[in-house]
């Protein structure tokens, strides 16, 4: 099949491309910035691939970049903790599913993979969180913005469009090109030795598992269809006590109580916007982290035959990918490079 992939010198979109290559379909990529293609691909063994340089908010760009493909995985989105970059985020995150979904509507692809996020759902109405949970109204910038693109994409599956929506918690994993905010928290934590205990916690998804779920998605011919891949359900306490375990090293941790940690959440959205000082938290992610719940992945595994892989594999290949990168110290990253 011959699929477009908007995104994909990003980390969802770099892993999703390459685990379509290595499925044999046939891939042509929506970039901004062909420099990019390569520190994004060539890590995961994959290289000359067809592209068509565009924004996903370029309605021409997008669509030359349908034309003659089958289906699109659109992974495409701007996330990011610096406040700074609100309106960039609403702007990509909202307008750019809009122009890619009618650009695909148009153009008659089967399927319309979409890439949402479990924040759009946030809070649930009850837990576990699952695919058909209501769209939310959050207040952070990023959720708010997947949050927006939801009712977009909701809208036209109401109308029987072929769009196949799947839902990450937080994607994590090696090889990510961009850096981004989830691998430098898992950075801060690793070099520091020290780890923030809260209630509550997140989902974590592989970024590898997430890939999968958009291989497997790609079938036409099934109509509108949502699929959870939250992943592993985990409290900081639990990841202290993994990449103890990984490392060998004591990671000590230190317990904040909820509204603490949400109002140092609010501190930090201050600092970063009146001073361009980047505390590593969002008011949001606080809320998210202490009072998040699992999320229903059955209907992924039974449908698409897709199981999250453990946290500590994911966390053990991120850490030696990261001291490999020259990131993490021998002595950080312990025993598994022992």
């Amino acid at each position: 099949m011959r699929v477009l992939v908007t995104g994909a010198t990003g980390f969802v979109g770099c892993h999703t491309a390459a685990t379509l290559v290595n499925r044999g379909h046939e891939v042509r990529l929506l970039v901004r910035n062909p420099q990019r293609i390569e520190r994004a691909l060539e890590p995961l063994g994959v290289s000359g691939l067809a592209y068509e340089v565009g924004d996903v908010t370029d309605p021409n760009a997008v669509g030359r970049a349908v034309d003659g493909c089958e289906a699109v995985v659109h992974a495409a989105a701007v996330f990011t903790l610096d406040r700074r970059r609100d309106d960039e985020m609403m702007h990509v995150n909202v307008r750019g599913t809009e122009i890619v979904m009618e650009a695909a509507v148009a153009a008659a692809l089967d399927p319309i993979v979409y890439v949402s996020s479990v924040s759009a759902l946030f809070p649930p109405d009850a837990a576990p969180v699952g695919p058909d949970e209501s769209v939310k109204s959050p207040r952070d910038a990023y959720a708010r913005s997947k949050a927006d693109a939801e009712r977009v994409v909701r809208r036209l599956q109401a109308e029987g469009r072929p769009i196949t929506t799947v839902y990450p918690g937080a994607v994590w994993g090696p090889c990510d090109p961009t850096f981004g905010d989830g691998i430098r928290v898992i950075m801060s934590f690793v070099k520091r030795g020290i780890i923030p205990v809260t209630p509550g916690g997140m989902p974590v998804v592989d970024a590898r598992d997430l890939a999968a779920v958009h291989a497997a998605a790609l079938e036409p011919g099934q109509g509108p269809r949502r699929y959870m891949i939250g992943g592993t359900f985990l409290n900081n306490a639990e990841l202290a006590d993994i990449i103890g375990s990984l490392t060998g090293r004591a990671m000590r941790k230190v317990y904040i109580p909820g509204p603490v940690a949400r109002g140092f959440g609010r501190f930090a959205d201050a600092a970063r916007r009146i001073a361009g000082i980047d505390l590593g938290i969002t008011y949001e992610a606080a809320l998210t982290l202490t009072r998040g719940v699992p999320c229903d992945d059955s209907g992924t595994e039974a449908g698409l035959g897709v199981r999250s892989r453990s946290v500590a594999e994911t966390l053990a290949d991120t850490l030696v990918w990261l001291y490999r990168e020259g990131v993490l110290s021998r002595r950080q990253v312990g025993r598994l490079i022992d």
